[in-house]
C-alpha cells in the first residue's frame, strides 16, 4: 500500500468502518491485515487452492481472516469458482460447495458467508440472481450443512463481523 492506503486503512479503523480486502493483491492483503486493527474481511473472494485466480485467497490469507475474527464471501463469479477459469454460465453448484467446503475447512465456519458479485459476473445458471439462492441453500442441505451453519454462512457471520467492526 501506498502511504495514502495506510493512512486510509488508519482512519477506517478510527471510523470503524469495515474494509473490503477482496481487490487488492496478495501484497496489499498483507499490508492491510498488518495495519488494521479490525477484522479482516474480503466481501467475496474464494479459494486460490482451488482455483489460481489472483483475486482468490491462498490458505495463509484464509487463516489471518480467521484469527482476526473477519469473514471471506463466496465469490459467485464462475471464472473465480472454476479450476479452469472459464467465465461460463454452465457451472454446476459444486464448484461453489467445493469452495465452501474449502474456506470452511481453513477459515473456520465462523467466517465464511455468502459473497455473491451479481454486478455483470457470470454466475452459475442454477443461481444467476438473488432470486436463485434458495437453489444454493439448497445445494448446501444436500451436502448435508445443517441449519445451523447455513444460517452461519447466510447470514449470521456477515452480522457478527458488521458488530464487531461497528462496536
Amino acid at each position: 500500500l501506498t502511504q495514502a492506503g495506510k493512512n486510509l486503512i488508519q482512519r477506517c479503523n478510527q471510523l470503524r468502518l469495515l474494509i473490503d480486502l477482496s481487490h487488492l493483491n496478495e501484497k496489499g492483503f498483507w499490508d492491510a491485515a498488518k495495519l488494521s486493527k479490525a477484522p479482516l474481511v474480503a466481501t467475496h473472494s474464494n479459494a486460490l487452492a482451488l482455483c489460481a485466480s489472483s483475486r482468490n485467497l491462498s490458505d495463509d490469507q484464509l487463516r489471518a481472516v480467521r484469527d482476526s475474527g473477519g469473514v471471506v464471501g463466496l465469490n459467485f463469479a464462475t471464472g473465480f469458482l472454476r479450476d479452469d477459469g472459464r467465465w461460463s454460465t454452465d457451472t454446476p453448484l459444486e464448484f461453489m460447495l467445493r469452495h465452501l467446503d474449502h474456506l470452511i475447512k481453513v477459515a473456520g465456519e465462523n467466517c465464511v458467508a455468502l459473497g455473491s458479485d451479481f454486478d455483470g459476473a457470470r454466475i452459475p445458471a442454477a443461481v444467476g440472481d438473488a432470486a436463485g439462492l434458495p437453489n444454493l441453500i439448497g445445494a448446501m442441505r444436500k451436502r448435508e450443512y445443517g441449519e445451523k451453519l447455513i444460517a452461519k454462512i447466510s447470514h449470521e457471520n456477515w452480522l457478527n463481523v458488521l458488530e464487531r467492526t461497528w462496536g
